[in-house]
């Protein structure tokens, strides 16, 4: 790949985050998060191991919420009345998300557990 569609292929991701951020609130819900969890583990300065987990996780949960939106996009924009199978797909992409989030909030509460349990004693 040459530099120039590099770069191309970095601004349009880069214009995927910031629509995201205008127009998806749980897109831009899950950046605030993330920059709280990165606080966090600065605050409690976190383990390298822990470090990686912690990115991984917002990683997958920041990329299934826009791919989620993304679904959610497809499927308006070729259904103009409700369809049972657009429900359908809609659903499935609204519950992977919850999947997601779920797993990292518990992934979350075992990483910072420790931590938080330090404070109050």
């Amino acid at each position: 790949m040459s530099p120039k569609k590099l770069a191309r292929s970095f601004l349009y991701a880069f214009q995927g985050f910031y629509s995201a951020i205008k127009t998806e609130t749980n897109w831009a819900i899950g950046i605030v998060e993330a920059i709280l969890v990165i606080v966090a583990g600065l605050y409690f300065n976190i383990t390298s191991t822990e470090w990686v987990l912690v990115i991984l996780i917002i990683g997958v949960v920041l990329s299934s919420e826009l791919c989620n939106s993304a679904i959610e996009a497809i499927v308006d924009s070729f259904v103009t009345t409700e369809h049972p199978k657009a429900k359908i797909a809609k659903d499935f992409a609204a519950g992977q998300s919850v999947i997601v989030v779920l797993a990292a909030a518990i992934s979350g509460s075992i990483i910072f557990r420790p931590y938080i349990e330090s404070l109050f004693r």
